[in-house]
């Protein structure tokens, strides 16, 4: 008889659909009510990745829509709100009908959950770009058209030509060779646009934490730039520094 270590192990052990799947049947038959227990366990895993699973394929429909055309490219932004710090864009093809579990609107995910899906979209994606503008940019040209700049860039920098630009709530002029979709709230909508949003916020996150450590009395380490209390009072205090959008921050100073 399978010892209730090695049952526990093999549970931990499960991961995919068929794994799950097959610890119930073999187990389901055990009288213990350990086993019973970690059945039941992995039933309600069961469940859960199913639901999962179903989420992911709803996010692809736009990519099922528009596959015929060619390869598509998610596009999405990360920090148009914040007081200090650049806006960064990411443009994503994913491979045809990628499924990448737990994929979503960036802000709906915690920062390890960010992080480690940060790895699995770099390492699966056909292609990424990623791109920036500054604060004296957006300052220059308002924080749309930043956006949108930075954005085209990272588009032209991508290693492939995607048919179709998908967009979280924007269109880009001057992009006429692509078939553009823009899609309100897209990065909950898309799982090319929510990968998009990932790599981006990551890739701002890890910059804001360096710049903290330039700047550390405005706590970007933590606030990554966005006007939350400590910050308005920091810059009240000690002025702005020169990574601050000076068209942002003109009541605080």
């Amino acid at each position: 008889m399978t010892s209730m270590i090695d049952i526990k192990a093999a549970l931990q052990l499960a991961t995919t659909r068929e794994e799950y799947i097959s610890f119930i049947n073999e187990y389901s038959d055990d009288e213990r009510s350990g086993v019973k227990k970690l059945v039941e366990s992995a039933g309600k895993k069961l469940n859960a990745l199913e639901k999962e699973i179903a989420r992911i394929e709803d996010m692809k429909k736009y990519e099922r829509e528009y596959a015929h055309l060619g390869l598509i490219c998610g596009i999405d932004e990360v920090g148009r709100g914040p007081l200090a710090g650049p806006v960064y864009t990411a443009a994503v093809v994913l491979p045809p009908d990628c499924s990448i579990l737990y994929v979503n609107d960036s802000k709906k995910l915690s920062e390890k959950k960010r992080e480690e899906l940060y790895d699995v979209i770099m390492e699966k994606a056909l292609a990424v770009g990623i791109g920036c503008n500054p604060p004296e940019r957006i300052d220059e040209i308002n924080i749309l058209n930043a956006t949108k700049e930075a954005m085209i860039k990272v588009v032209k920098s991508l290693s492939v030509k995607p048919a179709t630009l998908l967009i979280d709530a924007v269109h880009l002029e001057g992009m006429d060779d692509y078939n553009q979709v823009s899609i309100i709230k897209g990065d909950a909508k898309s799982i090319s646009i929510a990968a998009a949003s990932i790599v981006a916020k990551v890739t701002r996150d890890r910059i804001m934490k360096e710049e903290a450590y330039k700047y550390p009395e405005y706590h970007f380490d933590s606030n990554k730039g966005y006007g939350s209390q400590d910050h308005i009072e920091a810059i009240k205090k000690y002025g702005p520094c020169p990574i601050h959008r000076r068209s942002f921050i003109g009541n605080f100073v």
